[in-house]
């Protein structure tokens, strides 16, 4: 736990939360910011920042509980289907510094678009598979 992380003194009870689900390595409540109702938050007990610091065992984790939400919020809800996201690093919108994944129920005709997308220009999208295999070797 680190002292300063709110969402570490959710997992320690010191901060009320609408907790959904629980087991020994994940934790999942209600955003209290929702896309729409239902919008849940998965994170590790374990506090790491990010992506890049949060390790397998705790990574997988989070996914299976992940899973087992988008199918509680399918039930429940009658959704018409679920987005994951993961904002990791100020650049890419993160706001609270410890790993956690929003599973976000959806339905036709909601206000809540998918983001836009963009062509790539001439050469670049085999330039890009290139640049990207090449950080993989």
């Amino acid at each position: 736990m680190t002292s300063d992380c709110l969402f570490c003194k959710i997992t320690a009870r010191e901060i009320p939360a609408q907790v959904v689900y629980e087991d020994g390595d994940t934790l999942a409540f209600l955003d209290i910011n929702p896309i729409n109702p239902g919008h849940t938050l998965v994170i590790p007990k374990e506090h790491s920042k990010d992506i890049f610091d949060i390790d397998e065992k705790n990574w997988a984790a989070v996914m299976r509980t992940s899973r087992i939400v988008a199918h509680a919020l399918e039930k429940a809800l009658k959704t018409d289907g679920i987005n994951l996201g993961m904002n990791n690093r100020a650049g890419a919108g993160q706001m609270i510094f410890h790993a956690h994944v929003h599973v976000m129920p959806r339905t036709v005709g909601d206000p809540h678009r998918p983001w836009p997308g963009r062509p790539y220009a001439e050469g670049e999208f085999v330039a890009m598979g290139e640049k990207l295999r090449a950080a993989l070797k």
